[in-house]
């Protein structure tokens, strides 16, 4: 048998209680994508202090199409991730490594060709969205960099998220760590004299910089798994399959950022103050959103592992426990906001700035008061990508698409600025009545096929042989 749970840094999902398991699983992948929030913020605070609101804004104004683009490429390596916590929870060795290799293959494929087309599409893209004039330049400085980097998007992505989806979310924290130290430190050295293009040119050469170390460590520590020329080879059946997970969960975010592309389209007509005030806002509520995130991307393994291990019993209660977490969190934070919220502007502008500082504030509270909705859109559908059923997540990201969408076109410019701040927890809430009858529909759909397998033997998903089948698992030595 496989032994990962004591071995590698790895944690087998399928034993002991949920809760247990959710925490510590879940608090470094939190405290990593603090990290990650960190200095991605760092980029704000830094060019909003030195450079000035203009230049603020510059940045602020590119948040919607780079989480269309960058969203894309995490969602599709988080769904390459899936058939390996399914394989890793099966024990199939086998098929195990034939999705890594291949993993690392496609997203080679899909980093070159996002690279070209993004760099030669991104300035008729912002002239699209009405960017003003006296920030184009720099917007499209920035974001050309950013985008320029999307290889190492993709190489620490994936990397990640192998390493999570055989249970290590410590390992990926530590690099993570030491990425956010340098980007903070480039971004000091860089932004006074390249301008908003040194907070690009940091952000890129940290993420690289984490994704090669990764990369690195996980070459060294899984040698057990002992690779050869034949895992190496492409596979269409796996190629395929990782296309199936990855493709849909990354046009999630795509979709769903398309109605961000149309909010941000209706804010960049209300004037540099606004998108200044949205671009300080959204960094703020990225952050504060982490535990979110990270929930998510726990549920995700825990769903994929479970079901690969036939265990339905385990994943409800685990969903209902992660959701717990959720609702209790979603108080604090809106109690942190409405205290904390307009000292937290302040590390954006000046103390001056009082209608600026307003609007962020305003932007915070419309966010905060609805994060339960939020929960229930990262836990239920992170939960359901992992059971395999990654399509839904198009669907639950086209109600995020036409609520953003509505909002930007017509309530943005009827009632002002207040729907800015409540056109996210619109998209949730669209999203959630989708999600949860879809979940329902899922467990459903996979006691069906578990009834069906002859009790006696242990059940599993066999990702290389169907999308959505359940047949017994075999031995494996």
């Amino acid at each position: 048998m496989l032994k990962f749970k004591t071995s590698n840094g790895s944690k087998d999902l399928t034993e002991g209680k949920p809760m247990n398991l959710i925490l510590g699983f879940g608090l470094p992948l939190l405290l990593g994508l603090l990290f990650q929030q960190f200095y991605n913020m760092m980029d704000s605070i830094i060019v909003g202090k030195i450079l000035g609101v203009n230049a603020l804004a510059a940045v602020g104004s590119t948040g919607s199409i780079n989480f269309m683009i960058l969203g894309f490429c995490i969602g599709v390596c988080n769904g390459f991730a899936i058939p390996v916590a399914q394989t890793f929870g099966a024990k199939d060795v086998s098929n195990l490594k034939k999705y890594i290799t291949n993993g690392m293959w496609v997203s080679i494929f899909f980093a070159t060709l996002l690279t070209i087309v993004t760099g030669l599409l991104t300035r008729n893209i912002l002239i699209w969205m009405d960017t003003p004039a006296t920030i184009l330049e720099d917007a499209y400085i920035y974001i050309f960099i950013v985008f320029m980097g999307i290889p190492a998007t993709f190489l620490y992505n994936m990397t990640s998220g192998i390493l999570r989806s055989l249970g290590d979310s410590m390992t990926p924290l530590i690099f993570l760590v030491f990425s956010s130290v340098l980007n903070i430190i480039l971004d000091i050295i860089l932004v006074k004299p390249m301008g908003v293009a040194g907070a690009a040119v940091a952000t890129v050469t940290a993420q690289a910089i984490s994704g090669i170390i990764c990369l690195l460590y996980m070459i060294n520590k899984y040698r057990s798994l002992n690779f050869t020329k034949k895992d190496w080879k492409i596979s269409m059946p796996h190629a395929l399959r990782l296309c199936g997970m990855g493709v849909p969960m990354g046009l999630q975010y795509s979709i769903t950022a398309i109605g961000s592309v149309i909010l941000q389209t209706a804010v960049n007509s209300m004037g540099e103050t606004i998108v200044a005030a949205v671009a300080a806002g959204t960094k703020i509520s990225m952050v504060a959103c982490c535990p979110f995130d990270a929930m998510g991307s726990t549920m995700a393994t825990y769903g994929g592992q479970n079901v690969g291990a036939g265990k339905l019993d385990r994943i409800h209660q685990g969903l209902k426990d992660c959701i717990k977490l959720g609702f209790l969190y979603s108080v604090l934070a809106l109690v942190f906001m409405i205290v904390f919220g307009r000292k937290l502007a302040l590390l954006f502008v000046d103390a001056q700035e009082t209608q600026l500082i307003h609007d962020i504030y305003v932007f915070l509270i419309g966010n905060a008061s609805f994060y339960a909705l939020l929960t229930l859109v990262n836990v239920v559908r992170f939960m359901i990508q992992g059971l395999g059923y990654s399509t839904f997540a198009i669907l639950a990201g086209v109600c995020e698409m036409l609520a953003r969408g509505i909002v930007g076109f017509f309530l943005v410019p009827a009632y002002g600025y207040i729907w800015v701040a409540l056109a996210s927890p619109a998209a949730w809430l669209l999203a959630d009545l989708f999600l949860v009858p879809a979940y329902l529909y899922v467990m459903n759909r996979l006691k069906e096929k578990l009834e069906k397998n002859t009790p006696k033997e242990r059940i599993t998903f066999r990702p290389a042989t169907t999308y959505h089948g359940l047949k017994p698992a075999k031995k494996m030595s």
